[in-house]
């Protein structure tokens, strides 16, 4: 997963406070920084969904390759598959939560409460929806690659693999490191602005 394109969206904009900001300012900024969130989730998911039709087109074109007994590689499309459809969902979820354009403000800021709690929730959750599975197509297409070398390759030697394993190790921990930083930096903290605001809001008066 690429979450960096979410990030990079958000960058565009200063980082949130927290529950030290100014609320003058976060009523006149909402909207704008509502269509923001809404499109980096856009860019996100359909960037990964078209990144997984990349790599299932490349290791089924590699399974054909190899023949039957590539099987294994049907596995990991269906671990990439399974990640596709967990995005396809997310983008069917915030369609049918879409809100109209004269929707109260509360209202408004209830929902993008109640969305950045969820993306907290996933990112949370890392492991279990996304890196797990990436990593245990990657495991597969590299043992197959290992298996098909000739006796000779330095990719046979205990060695090599185990240069492949903390190459992939390092892979995935980077890009759980960079997620833990969006979360703490970027989603967190807009999260207490707005519930900071969503409290001001429900004040009588």
């Amino acid at each position: 997963m690429n979450w960096n394109d979410y990030e990079a969206v958000w960058k565009r904009q200063e980082l949130p406070v927290g529950v030290e900001a100014d609320l003058a300012n976060l009523k006149n900024t909402f909207e704008t920084k509502r269509r923001k969130m809404a499109a980096a989730l856009l860019v996100r998911d359909w960037l990964e969904i078209g990144a997984c039709g990349v790599v299932v087109v490349s290791y089924g074109f590699y399974w054909r390759q190899i023949g039957p007994a590539g099987w294994p590689m049907g596995v990991a499309i269906v671990l990439i598959l399974g990640v596709a459809a967990f995005f396809l969902r997310e983008r069917l979820r915030a369609r049918s939560r879409r809100l109209g354009v004269d929707v109260p403000l509360v209202t408004k800021v209830e929902a993008d409460i109640a969305e950045l709690r969820h993306q907290c929730r996933l990112i949370r959750s890392l492991w279990v929806w996304y890196l797990a599975p990436c990593a245990g197509a990657m495991a597969i297409h590299c043992w197959m690659i290992i298996q098909r070398s000739p006796a000779w390759s330095p990719l046979r030697h205990p060695l090599g693999m185990f240069c492949i394993g903390i190459i992939l190790a390092a892979t995935i921990g980077f890009v759980c490191v960079i997620n833990r930083h969006a979360l703490r930096k970027r989603l967190e903290p807009r999260l207490a602005e707005l519930e900071k605001l969503h409290r001001e809001l429900q004040q009588p008066g």
